[in-house]
């Protein structure tokens, strides 16, 4: 399912840039991860600002939040192993870029529990806020 959305994303992000250059498609994917990466501080400053008082999980989530950064970093190298210039083709901007995003939505979604609390009776919701 998650191929199928990437693949079905992809496809629709080739007909929106028909008549661009590599340059510039490479350009708008990077504009498109810049936009997740700005929701994903907005997110964690939200959640920093609404949980303050428990300063335990406030300092467990910066020690999560900096570990999920040397994760995503290691996760794109994974990806993209350091090769040789021009290895991966001049498509090789898009994807990355294309693949931080993914993995910064992913990353957001799961910060925005925090935010939008899980149900009452839960018993598993730890940290989480209970919505009545």
């Amino acid at each position: 399912m998650k191929r199928l959305l990437i693949f079905t994303v992809f496809i629709l992000s080739l007909s929106f840039s028909y008549g661009q250059t590599q340059a510039e498609m490479n350009q708008d994917s990077y504009k498109e991860y810049q936009k997740s990466e700005k929701e994903i501080n907005l997110v964690y400053q939200r959640i920093l600002k609404e949980y303050k008082a428990d300063t335990t999980f406030i300092n467990n989530l910066k020690i999560a939040q900096r570990l999920w950064i040397k994760f995503r970093d290691a996760e794109v190298k994974a990806m993209y192993p350091d090769r040789e210039k021009g290895y991966y083709g001049s498509i090789h901007s898009l994807c990355l870029s294309g693949y931080m995003k993914e993995l910064t939505d992913d990353r957001t979604k799961k910060l925005k529990i925090w935010l939008t609390g899980i149900e009452e009776g839960d018993v598993c919701s730890g940290s989480v806020k209970t919505k009545y």
